[in-house]
């Protein structure tokens, strides 16, 4: 091995011995500044800030090392990731939803097993997160992402509207008074739905949902493993059914088969819909996206979760939502893997959390949670019966491009339930030969 001089040369031994990872120096003499590329998805120009802030300080403690930040939309993300990691300008990290589509990425061999660094020196990298945190992005004993957030989707709500419609948001309790509520809010004269059918995951939200209130866990596991009915399992055309119920009553803004997310998170943000199905993190990016840059005031906005379903198998504490984290490429250099330790560490997992960003997953980072609704979502998450990874994600990219085809064709009614149904089912079969 050809030694490196200098601090950076003991800096980058120290990463070695706490990684496990073998490295190679380049020539002798003064080493040129190792860059790191971090790909990321953010939208909000203030939560990329917060980062930057994180990045900047890490820059300063680390001379030698520079953290590059770059984005991609997320249909951009989607579309362009897998053939962006076999390039030579794949970034070093990246943002991950988990589930199959990061499954077949480790599979793919182009993601650096991080069991070995997590696992040094006692494992204190690893003890550091919330261990199902790190067991959800585990696959085949390998640990595939950095954990980074957790989170859940549920209903927020304009109170203003709501009282104008004369709606009790706390009486909604089942998909039917779901329905009444809709109803009445349109009577109103009001779009009871913010929707972003232009970019389709975001109505996938419901249909999943729907299945999981319908079936529970068991049928989703079945049909996700081949087993019994599958996708076309009653539960789950019943809750296709319950969709199309949904979208006979056009309860979305004018021309939301072509909004993107931000635009219906503007939507809301601008008291133009009466309610969204969002992030945890709905109302400070409601807030960016609005109009005036401000948005709904906090204490205009409500949050209830998604209702359940009268006589379905699944439980309304059951919960839909990300664990997502940062994926490692094989490429990346030492220095990467030492940032997200330093990017996920407690103190500036409870600064991120702090700016309404995050529900932390770094071991004492949970007091860090800001806001009334944030801890909610908090609060739901830790009662939580089944916290199910979105079905887009978890079902891999064939399928889970599916789905979303499917929730907008079923809403809009271009396609029937049972029609849906079949198609997820063939992409599965398809999916596993």
């Amino acid at each position: 091995m050809i030694h490196l001089r200098g601090a950076k040369a003991l800096r980058i031994a120290a990463i070695a011995a706490t990684t496990g990872l073998a490295i190679l120096a380049g020539a002798t003499g003064a080493a040129a500044d190792t860059v790191v590329k971090w790909l990321h998805l953010e939208t909000d120009p203030n939560y990329v800030a917060v980062w930057r802030k994180i990045a900047d300080q890490y820059e300063a403690k680390h001379p030698g090392t520079k953290i590059e930040m770059q984005f991609l939309a997320n249909e951009a993300f989607k579309a362009k990731l897998p053939t962006l990691l076999q390039s030579k300008d794949a970034p070093d990290f990246f943002f991950s939803w988990g589930g199959g589509v990061l499954k077949q990425q480790q599979q793919t061999g182009t993601l650096l097993d991080l069991t070995a660094a997590m696992n040094a020196k006692d494992g204190a990298w690893l003890k550091s997160y919330n261990q199902a945190a790190v067991k959800g992005l585990t696959f085949d004993n390998k640990i595939s992402a950095v954990p980074y957030k957790l989170g859940t989707v549920s209903f927020f709500y304009n109170k203003a509207l709501f009282a104008k419609a004369g709606v009790d948001a706390s009486a909604i309790k089942t998909w039917d008074d779901y329905l009444a509520a809709v109803k009445k809010i349109k009577d109103a004269g009001i779009a009871p739905i913010a929707g972003g059918g232009g970019e389709k995951w975001p109505i996938h939200f419901y249909w999943s949902y729907l299945v999981m209130r319908d079936g529970g866990q068991q049928v989703f596991n079945d049909a996700k493993n081949g087993k019994g009915n599958g996708f076309n399992d009653p539960s789950i055309i019943k809750a296709g059914e319950q969709l199309a119920a949904l979208g006979k009553l056009e309860p979305f803004q004018p021309g939301y088969l072509g909004t993107t997310w931000p635009q219906a998170l503007g939507v809301f943000g601008d008291g133009k819909a009466a309610m969204i199905l969002g992030f945890e993190n709905t109302v400070a990016n409601q807030r960016t996206n609005s109009g005036d840059g401000k948005g709904q005031a906090d204490d205009n906005i409500g949050r209830f979760a998604f209702p359940a379903v009268t006589g379905g198998a699944g439980l309304p504490t059951d919960t839909l939502g990300g664990l997502n984290g940062w994926a490692v490429t094989k490429k990346a250099p030492p220095e990467a893997l030492d940032f997200l330790a330093y990017l996920t560490n407690a103190e500036n997992e409870r600064t991120m959390a702090q700016a309404g960003m995050i529900i932390p997953v770094a071991v004492g980072a949970e007091d860090g949670v800001k806001g009334p609704l944030m801890h909610e979502a908090a609060d739901q998450l830790a009662h939580s019966t089944w916290h199910q990874n979105f079905f887009d994600q978890d079902l891999g990219p064939s399928v889970g491009r599916v789905v979303n085809d499917v929730a907008v064709g079923i809403v809009s009614g271009q396609i029937t339930p049972k029609d849906g149904a079949q198609q997820v089912q063939d992409a599965f079969e398809q999916d596993q030969l």
